[in-house]
């Protein structure tokens, strides 16, 4: 499968602190990938690297062939990539409508702003019964709900998701991930870092272990579900 975003190499860190060493990974085009590993192994610096927010100090990142890693972060939500950090970061004092069009920024995503707002309300059909409400009223998972729309208003060819589990409720994490099911489904690729292994690998087409800034293993999703290391470092078995 052609990939979509091609990472090699890269090395990346923080002033004298690096926290990646050589990672290489691809994301085919209208795949889910996840990548897992335990906290403090450097996949927010990898997903703030694509996205531009940490410069890459040796390797490269590539969309669709074209490196990005060298791009400001706007020009690179322009290419077509959009992501939802973790913590479902929010405008809180701004209505659930107003958070969703602020995600609409770039010019293709402006012309296509109410399709995509109806998109996004079929998904999530909270938000369209709370439209006025502030965000700041909303429950932790209508607040991931909201983050992830308002990606989905850039009209994103690859969606970027940190953690979106990250606590919720059981019911809620498999709304959640039932959701970016159905975002791929629709033609958008994904590339998800998620703990909750149970949810994660099986709708994942392929997956990544990053451990210590280092690539450990790659493999189909569900097949890392029964690997050895996994089972025993992630799932406790």
């Amino acid at each position: 499968m052609k990939p979509i975003l091609r990472v090699e190499a890269l090395d990346a860190g923080y002033g004298a602190l690096q926290v990646l060493w050589g990672v290489s990974l691809e994301v085919g085009e209208g795949e889910v990938v996840s990548l897992i590993g335990p906290n403090g192994a450097g996949k927010t610096t990898l997903i703030k690297a694509i996205v531009g927010l940490v410069r890459s100090r040796g390797g490269g990142i590539f969309f669709r062939g074209r490196r990005i890693d060298r791009l400001a972060p706007e020009e690179i939500v322009r290419q077509g990539i959009a992501v939802v950090p973790e913590g479902a970061r929010v405008f809180p004092e701004m209505t659930i409508l107003d958070n969703l069009r602020i995600g609409a920024v770039v010019p293709r995503a402006r012309a296509r702003q109410a399709e995509t707002l109806a998109a996004v309300f079929a998904l999530f059909p909270r938000l369209e019964e709370r439209t006025r409400q502030l965000a700041r009223t909303l429950s932790g998972g209508e607040r991931q709900m909201l983050a992830i729309g308002r990606a989905l208003m850039a009209c994103p060819e690859l969606l970027l998701l940190d953690e979106p589990s990250l606590g919720l409720q059981p019911t809620l994490v498999k709304l959640i991930i039932e959701t970016i099911h159905r975002i791929n489904e629709q033609g958008i690729t994904v590339f998800l870092i998620e703990q909750n292994v149970h949810f994660s690998l099986p709708i994942s087409h392929r997956a990544y272990v990053l451990e210590q800034g280092r690539i450990v293993l790659a493999d189909a999703g569900t097949a890392l579900l029964q690997n050895p290391h996994v089972r025993v470092t992630y799932l406790g078995v």
